[in-house]
């Protein structure tokens, strides 16, 4: 492609964290009353339990669970469950991308729980015949980074005997989850529905509380992700209560993209927004030759974090900080012009592009969006 295409993606934005704001987002649509109010007024409080209820009926959480916020995002909201539950029993965790591989480093170097580290390639997904019921786990249902997916939920046992923690940040309102095989369920505000940055929340299965429960780790636990208070878990969490101060400001915006979501259809909606989103590009992929996926595996093919590598063998041939280079600069092109924000694949991650397709993108974006994704990739080979 020689010349600029002509039409651009109406909300050009593809980032993977945080991501676009749902259609139709304004400003002036968040409520305003509740700012500069304290944060244990009555009303606030009602106003973050509002939050949780919402948040429950549209992800469609079992009633028996139950659901808090945790400062630092969903890293945070991970982070809450390592160190308040881990340490009983064995536990391994699965490192098939960035944040796996983060979980892994503080399991092993902050915890010190010598965890048995299940590994992959990036595009691939660990070995499932290796879980061990017997142990906890923690992983990522979808890899940011990678774009790689868990394949169903039945490789989980019914009848484990270990919890299983699971980082479903980039899955959640996205992709089913199988709850019954699942403990802990964490995601944050600014990657499932285009929310705020800082603030996580972890769902909590009765397997979960009784764990809290019944187990003290051997550990000092930080305030903020203290999730007990000296004789279990802190049922006022459930209730709108904070850890410590939350922006008002990020939960009304919350609010407002999950009570966008129940407008439209609910869960199955959002999942086929997504999933449409995904078909759109997967159709641009394979009519196109310099691209493809780097997931290797159809069935675990992420369809929010959509990752890509160039194979055309004029940039196979460079080494990686060329292809490097030149994804950056395919990059600002695109930037340049205002037809696409924030496409390029994780720091951490093989250079490639990475475009999120999650419920808050419509699909018309997308396919206005794979033009000017060719018109960048030609122009930055003859720079």
């Amino acid at each position: 492609m020689s010349g600029k295409p002509n039409a651009k993606p109406a909300r050009p934005w593809f980032s993977s964290g945080p991501t676009a704001k749902r259609p139709g987002w304004s400003s002036q649509a968040i409520p305003h009353e509740l700012l500069g109010r304290g944060i244990r007024a009555p009303e606030v409080v009602e106003r973050f339990a509002r939050g949780l209820r919402l948040t429950r009926e549209l992800l469609q959480v079992p009633q028996d669970w139950r659901l808090v916020y945790v400062p630092g995002s969903d890293t945070g909201a991970v982070e809450a469950a390592m160190w308040s539950m881990l340490g009983e029993r064995p536990v391994q965790v699965m490192a098939f991308e960035n944040f796996g591989q983060v979980w892994a480093t503080d399991l092993r170097d902050h915890l010190k729980l010598d965890p048995e580290i299940l590994t992959a390639p990036w595009g691939r997904f660990p070995e499932v015949s290796k879980v061990d019921p017997a142990k906890d786990l923690v992983f990522p249902w979808n890899g940011t980074t990678s774009g790689v997916k868990a394949p169903e939920g039945d490789w989980i046992a019914a009848d484990r005997e270990g919890l299983v923690i699971c980082d479903a940040t980039s899955a959640a309102f996205a992709m089913p989850l199988p709850w019954d095989r699942l403990d802990v369920v964490t995601f944050s505000f600014q990657k499932a529905l285009g929310g705020e940055a800082g603030l996580g929340v972890a769902a909590l299965s009765p397997r979960a509380i009784e764990r809290l429960d019944s187990y003290t780790p051997p550990r000092p636990i930080p305030k903020v992700l203290r999730l007990t208070n000296g004789k279990g878990f802190e049922p006022t969490l459930a209730s709108g209560s904070m850890i410590n101060t939350f922006s008002v400001w990020t939960i009304e915006d919350w609010i407002d993209g999950v009570e966008w979501g129940l407008s439209v259809g609910g869960l199955p909606a959002l999942i086929a927004r997504t999933e449409a989103n995904a078909a759109a590009l997967d159709a641009w992929v394979r009519r196109t030759g310099w691209i493809d996926y780097l997931a290797e595996d159809p069935g675990t093919r992420s369809t929010t974090s959509v990752c890509l590598k160039i194979v055309d063998p004029r940039v196979t041939a460079l080494d990686e900080p060329a292809r490097q280079a030149l994804v950056t600069r395919m990059k600002a092109l695109v930037e340049a012009e205002g037809a696409a924000f924030d496409i390029e694949s994780h720091r951490n991650a093989p250079a490639g592009l990475r475009i999120w397709c999650g419920c808050t993108v419509d699909s018309a974006d997308i396919e206005a969006l794979t033009p000017w994704l060719d018109w960048a990739f030609a122009t930055a080979l003859t720079d």
